[in-house]
């Protein structure tokens, strides 16, 4: 696809399209590739001082590889530039792609993979099973390591807790997402204004105020709806903030009728009533992610669900004017959660091979990403937040960026996450397949929530699936 691919679409398709590729833990790719892990890690040191502390040596090339996608390319081009100034003898290659398996795969297996990967995009390998299989270098030494620009601080000290949590398995690192995305229904300020409308802190106002917008001759919402894992963050911010934690937990973990908690029943139902009052955009459900958001750009519809990196991939054509904000997603009678909270996600998945031949270069990169300067950059470049605390302070930001980060904060510890989409790829496609029915009108909320069931236990009752745990 000539466009770059969005976060939560790349996420999307990276899971479905590795369905087939890794599924449930036996692979081409898991039988090729399968190590005890370590690869190089201990080869090619150098001396470890304060300045140094991986040992890299200073001549030594580095090979980065980037998914160009919708954040591009042009950040990691800075850090490539933060590197040099450390390691002016070393040679960087650096590589733009969107076809990350298709290219990277053949040299997992060769044993010959980059230093530095951003494993994402449509194309993606799946993590879970890199992770399982030890192709994926232990990042504890990094997250120990002294940040920079964070005066007696260690790296992981500076991260919010959700890139912590994303990026352990088995208790180790071994994965840095670099992406704080904040999920909410986004709306154009100025629009609102203009209208004197706000957006609704309750299920009950936000059904009046779509009404309102509905007379005012514009569509209250539109969806990515050829993609569904856009309109299926409302439904689980409507769940979890209704239901608590252990909703997502439970679903996670693959529990016994997870996804028929009541809270996901009530949530189902909700997405089913915008479809059957007529709130939706005419024809949304069969809309991709630009023609959706271009129709909301046009102000055919006042909301849209989407993550931080939306304002970032229509600044091309977004209209003058036009003010890019995000709302957290109202609440259900009997909520337990506050309004201001939300999914907060780490993504983008930065790796080191566990083969890879600079593995303490690939490393010190890293380190630089998520130094204060490498980590403003980044929001400078994309008008997204990264997972480095505090990086934003001084910076002049956008609309959309502004509001995301107030919500993140605003948010705090109240804000969640899942993981079953990483976690047992093959799920994914079979949820957001009845995602799709139910925003779409075909199925109903009960009948939605039978359908994920019986998918995440045809998973579950599989002896070769890896299961994890939350609670």
């Amino acid at each position: 696809m000539p466009h770059p691919v969005p976060q939560s679409r790349r996420i999307f398709l990276q899971r479905a399209g590795v369905a087939a590729v890794a599924v449930a833990g036996g692979s081409t790719f898991l039988n090729a590739c399968a190590s005890s892990g370590g690869g190089n890690e201990d080869d090619n040191r150098g001396e470890r001082t304060e300045d140094n502390p991986f040992g890299v040596v200073a001549s030594a090339p580095l090979s980065v590889v980037i998914f160009d996608g919708g954040y591009g390319d042009e950040y990691a081009v800075f850090h490539e530039e933060l590197y040099t100034e450390k390691f002016g003898d070393a040679e960087i290659t650096h590589k733009a792609i969107t076809d990350i398996r298709q290219q990277m795969q053949p040299l997992f297996n060769a044993g010959n993979p980059p230093d530095v990967l951003d494993n994402a995009g449509a194309e993606a390998m799946p993590i879970s099973t890199l992770a399982d299989t030890g192709q994926l270098a232990d990042l504890s030494e990094l997250f120990a390591a002294d940040a920079i620009g964070f005066d007696g601080m260690t790296v992981e000290e500076t991260l919010n807790p959700v890139a912590v949590e994303s990026a352990k398995y088995a208790d180790k690192p071994l994965v840095l997402n670099y992406a704080l995305q904040a999920y909410g229904l986004w709306y154009d300020r100025a629009l609102f204004d203009e209208q004197g409308w706000e957006p609704a802190e309750t299920w009950t106002d936000f059904l009046a105020l779509c009404e309102e917008i509905k007379g005012a001759g514009i569509a209250p919402m539109a969806h990515q709806g050829k993609y569904p894992y856009y309109i299926q963050q409302t439904l689980m911010d409507l769940a979890v903030k209704h239901g608590g934690p252990e909703v997502v937990y439970a679903i996670d973990s693959l529990g016994p009728d997870a996804w028929k908690h009541p809270s996901m029943l009530m949530a189902a139902e909700a997405i089913a009533e915008l479809k059957a009052k007529g709130y939706m955009l005419e024809g949304t459900e069969g809309l991709d992610h630009i023609q959706s958001q271009t129709a909301w750009n046009e102000g055919k519809a006042a909301f849209i669900p989407c993550g931080s990196w939306l304002e970032n991939e229509q600044k091309s054509v977004a209209p003058e004017g036009f003010v890019t904000n995000v709302a957290p997603t109202p609440l259900m009678d009997g909520a337990v959660l506050p309004f201001e909270c939300g999914r907060n996600e780490a993504a983008e998945a930065f790796i080191v091979p566990a083969k890879a031949e600079n593995v303490a270069g690939g490393m010190e990169f890293m380190r630089l990403m998520l130094s204060k300067e490498g980590a403003a950059e980044f929001t400078k470049l994309t008008a997204a937040p990264s997972v480095v605390n505090g990086a934003t302070e001084g910076v002049e930001l956008t609309p959309g960026a502004e509001s995301a980060i107030s919500f993140i904060e605003a948010g705090g510890e109240n804000n969640w996450n899942y993981y079953y989409a990483i976690w047992y790829t093959p799920l994914d496609p079979l949820i957001q397949t009845a995602v799709g029915e139910l925003a779409a009108g075909r199925i109903s909320g009960e009948e939605f929530c039978q359908k994920a069931q019986d998918a995440a236990d045809e998973i579950a009752s599989d002896p070769n699936t890896q299961k994890r745990t939350r609670a």
